[in-house]
């Protein structure tokens, strides 16, 4: 855990230049606009230890999959997230010695991100080895308001000299991959060109064929232009004086081969560039700011009295919004975003369980319902991704990992055995119609994926004439530090109540529109006769594991088979042990990754009484370990329900602030995006206790003994809804919208403008 973010509402704020941090703070720093977006990496070239990372949406790479031995069903490749050509370059050269601040001495360094505005400020005093000292100063943004451009305001102040410096602005496609295979690079130049006062290089990807236009133009008169494969730049020869501020601004843009022709993206990308620079930095400014300040009126929650609370939970809505716009339905949410390139920039899981209701809760409904399009479109894929594993007659196996619906995660145990994740997409459904009431989306979309769906967990579902019960055997569960196991509860859990949530849906969609019943029938060759049995027999036969002497669920089969430690009886050096321990030993602990139980006590928490939750939650929250980012806001929320108050804000702040304090030491590849809407959820959810019962809101609210007050928005059912929070009252106010009955801590009220 590390601690020198200073705190502040609206900023993170860095203070002093410390080399050993600067790939943590290259991750927090980082800016975004959902269609592009960059790690903060410095204008100026820099020596020391770093990792260069610009990003556009939608544009991947296919690396060859690489594995010892090879197994059916395996992914031909691994998808990746392609660290894209950088406009960013601003090169100073004083009197022919390079800015570096790997070899330059630094003072006054400070790097500064206002979340509030969504610009990037840095500033520092550097002293070359020969004595010459500047200041330097500057602003950047990935426009929110046109998401293929970005700015650069660069100012340098010599402080005790005046002389001449040479700046050089860069383009540059020449950049490779941190986890490439064999540092194999990815782009293939295509054109570039540079004359005064512009730069334009197309690339493209090898083997998926996208090419991306980045451009950059300038401010700067009598420019020299130079160009090379995949590299273009402008160099300018200027007379600096002493005391008095030189600015250079410059302007960047992306496209990309997704949204325009090939043969029409230089002049394009040059359009772009010349609109941004004759309506300026200041201008382009304020229209992002704008941008942002119209999804803060919506998505901000407060926090009186604790900064560090507030800002972390600002942080990761941030980090959210500029991420994923909702504007794009070929689009998804990666889980290191624009911040890095881990886990291979997919799509997961994440995005149904925990991002969804973020979107659901603070969004024009379509953005979530173009989440679930997005699936419903890679339903041919997930039924070929079945097929690969042998299910057969249109059983849809959705991706651990993907960029197109096809599966690219090559550890077997995930890939092969991770099968929860397919009914992420039933859950999510239930919960966009459960929150919108948008019942039709079942008719045009959804109950073919969940005919797809449950197809498949009729086919992996086996009878033990054992048990007398149906097992699902040799999965991996939410805990990963579980692999190969027999009846995970999770698992079974949610592949009987798939079968029975397509039952209900079945029976929905022929309210609905008999027609269109017919016509899903056809489509997918659906025998309700034969296959709606077979799923009723599956739901009144599941087995679960449980433990009659604890009174609590098991996590799987053979679990109270180990060791029964807590998280106390680990020594500190030992932690965090997916970084200390071998995989062996991991595999034969009782400690817990993430929420196994607890996720799907979570849920279907309507099932439970609040004396099984404890109980469960007594049990397994000692042993888990929280390596993973989706574990803390689980735990908050299940804390809130039980009236654990400290734990639940002891797990608030490890969701809020685990890549700003960097708790499991892996910050530096990027941030965990996914999971940010998790610390959401944990305050709506967790401290605000809303939950949507037969289309009402409900709240259960309490406040952390640490806070005065808070306050959030909802977006739900065409009314915007503000909840505030204080010590001793819980005030409703509709904002937008028809009034509206809801009910708080049981007690019905309606809420209506005043």
């Amino acid at each position: 855990m590390k601690t020198y973010i200073k705190h502040h509402p609206w900023e993170i704020v860095e203070e002093g230049f410390d080399p050993h941090l600067n790939k943590i703070s290259e991750s927090i720093f980082s800016l975004g606009n959902g269609r592009m977006g960059q790690r903060a990496n410095f204008e100026e070239k820099y020596s020391g230890e770093m990792h260069q990372g610009s990003y556009v949406a939608g544009v991947y790479y296919p690396d060859k999959t690489r594995v010892g031995w090879w197994k059916n069903g395996y992914p031909e490749y691994f998808a990746k997230v392609l660290n894209a050509p950088s406009w960013i370059g601003i090169w100073i050269a004083i009197g022919g010695e390079e800015l570096d601040l790997a070899t330059w001495k630094v003072s006054d360094f400070k790097r500064v991100l206002d979340m509030k505005g969504g610009i990037l400020h840095r500033s520092f005093n550097a002293t070359s080895p020969s004595g010459k000292e500047i200041k330097i100063h500057s602003q950047r943004f990935c426009s929110m308001a046109d998401g293929e451009i970005g700015a650069i305001r660069y100012s340098v102040m010599p402080v005790n000299f005046s002389g001449k410096a040479r700046i050089t602005l860069t383009v540059d496609a020449d950049v490779v991959n941190k986890d490439s295979n064999y540092d194999e690079k990815f782009w293939n130049a295509v054109s570039q060109e540079a004359d005064s006062g512009h730069a334009i290089v197309v690339a493209e990807t090898r083997k998926t064929f996208f090419h991306v236009a980045t451009g950059m133009m300038h401010n700067l008169a009598s420019s020299k232009a130079n160009a090379k494969e995949k590299y273009a730049e402008n160099t300018v020869d200027v007379e600096l004086t002493q005391g008095a501020e030189f600015v250079i601004e410059k302007f960047g843009a992306v496209l990309s081969s997704e949204n325009h022709p090939k043969d029409k993206l230089v002049a394009r990308c040059y359009e772009k560039l010349k609109a941004g620079r004759e309506a300026g930095f200041q201008k382009l400014l304020e229209a992002h700011k704008g941008a942002w300040g119209a999804k803060w009126e919506m998505c901000d929650i407060t926090i009186d009295g604790d900064v560090a609370a507030q800002q972390g939970i600002r942080f990761n809505i941030f980090q959210m919004l500029q991420t994923y716009t909702g504007d794009d339905e070929r689009l998804n949410i990666g889980p290191k975003g624009f911040t890095g390139e881990k886990y291979g920039g997919s799509t997961y899981w994440d995005t149904e369980a925990y991002c969804l209701p973020f979107y659901l809760g603070t969004s024009d409904p379509k953005v979530a319902r173009n989440l679930l399009i997005y699936r419903y479109k890679h339903l041919p894929k997930a039924i070929e991704n079945g097929q690969k594993l042998g299910f057969t007659g249109g059983a849809a196996f959705y991706p651990f990992v993907t960029m197109n619906g096809e599966e690219c995660h090559n550890e077997w145990e995930i890939t092969f055995e991770e099968i929860h994740r397919t009914s992420a997409m039933a859950y999510a459904m239930r919960d966009y119609i459960d929150y919108t009431g948008d019942e039709a989306y079942l008719s045009e979309y959804g109950l073919e994926v969940l005919i797809g769906i449950s197809r498949f967990w009729a086919q992996r579902v086996n009878w033990s004439s054992d048990k007398k019960k149906y097992v699902i055997l040799g999965v991996t569960g939410p805990n990963e530090y579980e692999n190969n196991v027999n009846n995970n509860w999770y698992t079974n859990t949610l592949g009987a109540w798939t079968l029975e949530f397509t039952l209900a849906a079945i029976d929905k969609v022929k309210q609905q529109s008999a027609t269109r019943f017919a016509e899903i029938a056809k489509k997918t060759s659906f025998d309700e006769g034969k296959e709606t049995s077979s799923w009723k027999q599956i739901v009144a036969n599941m087995y679960y594991p449980f433990d009659e002497n604890r009174g609590v669920i098991l996590q799987q089969d053979g679990f109270l088979d180990k060791p029964i430690l807590t998280v106390n009886d680990l020594r500190p050096e030992d932690r965090p042990i997916n970084q200390k321990w071998s995989w062996d030993r991991i595999l034969r602990s009782c400690f817990i990754k993430q929420a196994d139980v607890l996720q799907g006590i979570y849920l279907f928490e309507e099932r439970f009484d609040k004396t099984t939750i404890k109980k469960n939650f007594d049990f397994y929250e000692p042993m888990t370990v929280h390596e993973s980012s989706l574990s803390p806001c689980v735990h908050a929320i299940l804390a809130s329900v039980i009236g654990y108050k400290e734990k639940a804000y002891e797990m608030y702040l490890r969701t809020a602030r685990l890549d700003l304090d960097d708790y499991n030491n892996d910050t530096e590849d990027g941030c965990h995006i996914t999971s940010m809407a998790g610390t959401w959820m944990s305050v709506v959810k967790g401290f605000g206790g809303m939950r949507v019962k037969n289309g009402t809101l409900h709240f259960t609210p309490f406040i952390p003994d640490q806070w005065k007050s808070y306050s959030f928005r909802l977006e739900f059912r065409d009314r915007i809804i503000k909840v505030e929070v204080a010590k001793d009252a819980v005030t409703t106010v509709l904002e937008d919208g028809e009034p509206i009955d809801v009910f708080i801590n049981g007690s019905k009220k309606t809420v209506a403008k005043t």
